[in-house]
């Protein structure tokens, strides 16, 4: 009897050792805390259904479950470094990171490569990451910063009949006085030398509730536009500063970081009007939206208290988010077999993305965001930004997708790499070797 209660025990232990390592473990550095909380609620409230929508549709992905975590960083660097040395090895190991920070992911970028772990930074973080050879666990996937600035200049030009009328108008660069808000100026700067613009740029101390000698100085300046490159309370306090000195809100053009319906109902009717970029439609008319709803919270499962947050622009980009991340795991899977997968191995599925029209049809997401092909040396996959206009109730798109101008952003990535990669004393990967 010992014996065979014996054998029945390390039985059950082998059983449970072998559904522990059918897990796929993923780390939620979330933020439902803090100054940006409300935006940070809600992309990782629609990340979570959407791997939980997986989970209950498919049993997860190739017969392996999904598995999460929340660590909550508050938006904070060292509170993100701390979640990432906790998570990251739990469960078998963190399958990929994504802070939604370019600060924290800054601050966790060497620690990262050094345990080979994949960061995705979709839509923000440092542009030059697009470039694998010297990013090689780096991946802002879809559009980056410098892609998006390039967008906006030529949706200016778009607007007054062509990118040659742009010559001799004068724009207003109004950022954000941290790293993020600087982020883009040097490719404005080249996009201004190619097309002749003047360009003037505006800097709002962080977090930027106070702009009213920067909105003085834009009276007096009387650009033609204004690109506004905020976060968090800043995006609602430049609108209402914009009503008061007069100026027209159809010619302040945002960032996506800008462009939620948190931003524009913080401003009432000073937001109407105004129009800012994205890499991710909102709203319920995608099959996917429409699945998690009936799935997950028709059986009491979702993530967020209030429905009606369902299909919103930050809800929406957290669902794109996981679909990016389950992708990748899918991708790795072919390559590695459906089992549980290491970083490493979930950073190859991340560098052989290929989200075309087909699979975004299967997917439910048709036009939701561009498609997304990536390489080893392409780490972005797209570069493509729509923008959509704020209505004083719903953001309606005005614009296609429009690609980066690649003939600015290619040389300021190859001399940003080049640098970078003689301050670390590193050698390029060699991409064609890899294939």
């Amino acid at each position: 009897m010992k014996k065979t209660a014996v054998a029945v025990s390390l039985a059950l232990l082998t059983v449970a050792g072998v559904a522990q390592a059918a897990d796929q473990f993923i780390p939620i550095p979330s933020y439902r805390v803090g100054a940006y909380a409300s935006g940070g609620a809600k992309f990782y409230g629609g990340m979570i259904d959407y791997l939980n929508y997986v989970n209950m549709k498919e049993g997860g992905v190739g017969g392996v479950k999904l598995t999460y975590e929340e660590c909550e960083t508050e938006y904070k660097n060292d509170r993100g470094v701390e979640c990432y040395e906790r998570l990251k090895a739990k469960n078998g190991g963190a399958s990929a990171f994504n802070f939604m920070s370019t600060g924290i992911t800054y601050a966790t970028m060497d620690r990262a490569e050094k345990d080979k772990i994949p960061l995705m930074t979709m839509g923000f973080g440092r542009a030059d990451a697009q470039d694998g050879r010297a990013f090689k666990y780096v991946f802002p996937l879809i559009t980056s910063y410098w892609s998006q600035a390039t967008a906006k200049v030529q949706f200016l030009g778009q607007r007054v009949g062509g990118m040659q009328n742009l010559k001799g108008k004068k724009i207003v660069n109004l950022y954000h006085g941290s790293a993020y808000g600087k982020e883009t100026i040097p490719v404005l700067d080249a996009m201004a030398k190619k097309y002749g613009f003047e360009l003037q740029h505006v800097e709002v101390p962080a977090p930027g509730t106070e702009q009213q000698s920067q909105w003085l100085e834009i009276r007096r300046a009387r650009p033609d536009f204004v690109l506004l490159r905020s976060w968090g309370v800043m995006t609602p306090a430049a609108l209402k500063s914009a009503q008061k000195v007069g100026f027209p809100r159809e010619n302040i053009v945002a960032n996506w970081w800008g462009g939620s319906e948190e931003d524009a109902i913080a401003a009432g009717d000073a937001a109407k009007g105004y129009i800012a970029g994205s890499f991710a439609l909102d709203g319920r008319q995608f099959p996917v939206i429409q699945n998690i709803e009936k799935t997950v919270y028709g059986a009491g499962k979702g993530n967020l208290s209030d429905k009606g947050f369902i299909g919103t622009v930050n809800y929406n980009r957290g669902v794109v988010s996981g679909i990016l991340m389950v992708e990748a795991i899918r991708a790795a899977q072919k390559k590695y077999g459906a089992k549980t997968l290491n970083g490493d191995q979930i950073r190859w599925g991340m560098e052989n993305l290929n989200i075309d029209a087909k699979r975004q049809q299967e997917l439910g997401v048709t036009d939701m965001f561009p498609q997304v092909k990536t390489s080893c040396q392409n780490h972005e996959g797209s570069g493509y930004t729509r923008f959509m206009q704020w209505d004083g109730k719903d953001w309606k798109p005005v614009s296609g997708w429009i690609k980066a101008d690649t003939g600015v952003t290619l040389p300021l990535i190859k001399a940003s790499v080049d640098k970078y990669s003689q301050e670390k004393s590193m050698k390029l990967r060699d991409c064609a070797a890899e294939k």
